[in-house]
């Protein structure tokens, strides 16, 4: 009953708190236990905050039973609560000065097995590229290879966060979403679906500090990136403007004193940006280089097997149902799209000098069993799952 007494005090100090966790870290500290803190008076509060300080009247009991009735109803929705003063909270993310009060955790897994040792945060534009998709999905893969079977965290936003919890998932790798919103929802919505299936799944989680009824404000992504940077050995920004959460949730990590990645990209494209000024400013360390990046972290794939060709998938997949030169087409044109990543059928046309009607069918048919990928521009890229 003590425990979830504590529980529900330190329940009740994350409302309080939420966006001053610095000053609950301190009662609790100063007074012993998130108990203690409501159990003073206001004279000693008032010493402790001050005579004029917003939080005196806020500080008590019945914010304490509101916290108590709210855990009891969420346990049987396989949503936990752990506080900053419990073992299961993650010990990564409380060495950081601003570490949450506490944490809503929706998943199956017990919050003690919920946070292997290593742990790596991939995050980026919403408005991701086919180049970022690539970067994303094979350094998402090349942690999987390394068999140390690496938390991947992310936002599940748009872009880059979703393309990185989904490559983790295909990669027999646990992945965990950090929420801008209560536990209860979702956001965005149309990823609601994906994120109810990702929960129950062993090993990953959708995670919040927020309490229940908090709605998708702008504010309160900016919260939640902290958490993202501090949970994590390191941060990997795949693509980013000058200004976004992707830069900031990168920053964050710089100033706890945690690895920063960035994959650099041409100097007029605006998704490049603000990786090329956290390199240039020595916040990061370029990505370049797969086995470069996995010996950094002091990792080291596995499995060494010399890659398969683009030449040999294509015969494997139309071995008995397409000819010789229909192959050689084939596999003219993932050569160039591996070279010119982007590229219009118009130009892959004239490159190929296949003209554009045959360009056309053969693209089809390479996107129709998962060769590459063509946006409404119909430009094309290769498949990160080929790759």
């Amino acid at each position: 009953m003590e425990n979830f007494e504590e529980k529900a005090c330190l329940c009740a100090l994350g409302k309080i708190f939420g966006f001053k966790p610095k000053i609950a870290h301190a009662l609790i500290e100063h007074l012993g236990s998130a108990r203690d803190v409501f159990k003073i008076g206001r004279q000693d509060l008032e010493l402790l905050l001050g005579p004029h300080s917003q939080y005196i009247d806020v500080i008590r009991k019945s914010v304490v039973y509101e916290a108590a009735d709210e855990l009891e109803q969420y346990a049987k929705l396989d949503i936990t609560y752990i506080g900053w003063t419990e073992e299961e909270y993650p010990g990564m993310l409380k060495e950081c000065p601003d570490a949450p009060v506490g944490l809503y955790i929706r998943s199956r897994t017990h919050p003690s097995k919920l946070w292997p040792e290593r742990r790596v945060a991939v995050v980026g534009t919403r408005d991701i590229s086919p180049y970022g998709k690539e970067w994303c999905t094979k350094c998402v893969r090349a942690l999987a290879s390394t068999g140390e079977k690496p938390l991947i965290v992310s936002g599940l936003a748009l872009g880059t966060d979703i393309c990185a919890h989904k490559a983790a998932l295909e990669a027999g790798l646990p992945t965990v979403a950090i929420m801008a919103t209560g536990p209860e929802n979702v956001y965005p919505y149309r990823h609601r679906g994906f994120a109810d299936e990702m929960c129950q799944i062993p090993g990953c989680a959708l995670v919040t500090d927020y309490p229940p009824g908090t709605a998708p404000l702008a504010v309160h992504f900016v919260r939640r990136n902290r958490i993202i940077a501090g949970l994590s050995e390191a941060t990997v920004l795949i693509e980013s403007k000058i200004r976004g959460g992707g830069m900031m949730t990168a920053r964050l990590a710089f100033s706890y004193d945690r690895d920063v990645y960035a994959l650099p990209g041409r100097v007029d494209d605006v998704r490049s940006q603000g990786c090329n000024l956290l390199i240039r400013s020595k916040v990061a360390e370029p990505l370049t280089s797969v086995p470069e990046f996995l010996d950094s972290l002091g990792m080291k794939a596995e499995n060494s097997a010399t890659p398969v060709t683009d030449r040999e998938m294509l015969e494997q997949t139309y071995r008995s149902s397409a000819p010789a030169d229909r192959v050689d087409q084939m596999a003219r044109l993932l050569t160039i799209i591996r070279k010119k990543r982007g590229i219009t059928i118009e130009e892959l046309a004239d490159l190929s000098s296949l003209g554009y009607a045959r360009t056309v069918e053969l693209t089809s048919r390479l996107e129709t069993d998962g060769f590459i990928c063509t946006d409404l521009l119909q430009r094309c890229s290769i498949n990160p799952a080929k790759r």
